[in-house]
């Protein structure tokens, strides 16, 4: 399973650059690029509500979840613990 970050797409629907989203947000430009480039490990509640006040949508439109079953790392149930 993986999480596909979607600014870009929303970036350029806006013909927003990355530099004036990333002041908008609050985000360095490096920042940003981790976060669009997939790399970033979790994203705060906080930073995510002001990416989608300043882009105007809901995070479902920047957010996405693909599934990815030969990258995906296994997770034990419940059951599944000794």
């Amino acid at each position: 399973m993986a999480i596909v970050v979607r600014i870009d797409v929303e970036l350029a629907r806006r013909k927003m650059s990355v530099g004036e989203f990333a002041d908008r947000v609050g985000l360095t430009p490096a920042n940003v690029a981790v976060l669009k480039n997939g790399r970033a490990k979790a994203v705060r509640f906080s930073t995510l509500e002001a990416m989608c006040r300043v882009l105007d949508c809901q995070p479902g439109d920047l957010l996405e979840w693909v599934d990815d079953p030969n990258g995906a790392a296994h997770t034990p149930r419940l059951e599944e613990t000794p």
